[in-house]
């Protein structure tokens, strides 16, 4: 394979290659390196939220890749849509920090555009596998039942694969074939889910004026190991239609990769953050296209613990009324009885005080990776 040349790039090759005025900075925090609209005030990591970015300046040559994408994805979930995703993820949080509201993440929001490498290559090989062909089996099961009188005989139909040997050469061409361009992409996948690629478009630079763009950490030759087993699957699944089979198992194939063409696409995300009790910032990410929501949620123990206060002073203050009653039973017996009632409520009430500790503690546990 060839990769691309790896320009040295300065400020004024950005203005000129992207199309628009950017200036690249690093997050000294988590080592994220972005493009970003220039001369906008100073912009927190929209990964990490846990620094202020820091300009590059003329230092921009050292970054990896800098060079603009030939597709972006664009931004397709209605402000509806988002709104009820960021509101449904503040309400499924049990005590949520104070700071967690919808307007709050709403106003945090800010447009990201995260790298993926698409390759196209031209596969040549030598394949062999085990094609599996379905086929029924009939029998009869003989089975004693009283209700019917005795012995009755039920058919029964069992599908088995046969399994042949194959084996074949394979020329054909594979378009837009994913491969990461970051080194945590995989986590963010999981996060974020799929993206629709199809619907990607060529790259113009009105696009990313409002947004920041995460650069590239892993160069084509990086990310080609991670594109060969897709290709693989792609393969085998052909050889299996080629085979008219209903399954196909240990595939091996000899291949030889030709003309790659690598293609950056950029997918879009937003960024946004709520402070726990800490006052630490906890990022969200949220799916450009579906709304969908990632990033850990936390309880606030801070409001559990006031709503256990709340829950002790009710319980304290129909205690101390119960105590009133029993005092004033001396004057009517009938009070009494409702004096003990009143204790007990109090006591039960007294009880579940530590529930929403318990609850937010359970809950902290449960999400502990986020």
């Amino acid at each position: 394979m060839s990769d691309k040349s790896i320009p040295s790039t300065t400020t004024p090759d950005l203005i000129s290659t992207w199309g628009v005025n950017l200036e690249a900075a690093v997050c000294e925090q988590c080592d994220w390196s972005y493009l970003l609209p220039a001369g906008q005030p100073p912009l927190y990591c929209p990964h990490c939220f846990q620094a202020a970015l820091t300009p590059l300046a003329q230092q921009v040559a050292y970054l990896p890749y800098t060079r603009p994408p030939e597709l972006v994805l664009p931004f397709t979930v209605s402000a509806e849509k988002l709104g009820q995703a960021i509101q449904d993820f503040a309400h499924q949080i049990w005590f949520a920090p104070g700071d967690l509201k919808p307007q709050n993440l709403q106003a945090r929001l800010q447009r990201l555009y995260l790298p993926l490498w698409l390759v196209d290559s031209e596969a040549q090989a030598t394949w062999e596998a085990e094609a599996g062909f379905n086929y029924d089996v009939v029998s009869h099961q003989d089975k004693f039942d009283d209700n019917k009188g005795g012995w009755t005989s039920q058919q029964i139909t069992e599908t088995r694969v046969r399994w042949e040997p194959r084996l074949g050469r394979l020329t054909r061409p594979y378009a837009n074939i994913a491969a990461p361009a970051l080194e945590e992409y995989i986590a963010l996948q999981q996060k974020l889910g799929q993206y629709d690629l199809p619907a990607a478009r060529p790259y113009q630079a009105g696009v990313i004026t409002a947004a920041v763009v995460r650069l590239p950490n892993r160069l084509p030759a990086d990310a080609w190991p991670d594109a060969i087993p897709v290709i693989q699957a792609a393969a085998a699944e052909e050889c299996r239609q080629a085979c008219q089979s209903d399954h196909l198992r240990q595939f091996r194939w000899q291949a030889a990769y030709n003309n790659l063409n690598w293609t950056l696409l950029l997918l879009p995300a937003y960024a946004a953050y709520y402070l726990d009790d800490e006052n630490r910032p906890q990022p969200l990410l949220i799916h450009g296209q579906s709304g969908h929501v990632s990033g850990p949620r936390r309880a606030s123990l801070k409001r559990a613990q006031r709503a256990t206060l709340i829950i002790v002073g009710v319980a304290v203050a129909i205690f101390i009324f119960s105590l009133l009653l029993a005092a004033l039973s001396i004057l009517a017996r009938s009070l009494l009885a409702v004096a003990v009632i009143g204790a007990l409520i109090a006591i039960v009430i007294g009880l579940l005080a530590l529930a929403p500790i318990g609850i937010a503690w359970q809950f902290n546990r449960s999400n502990v990776k986020g």
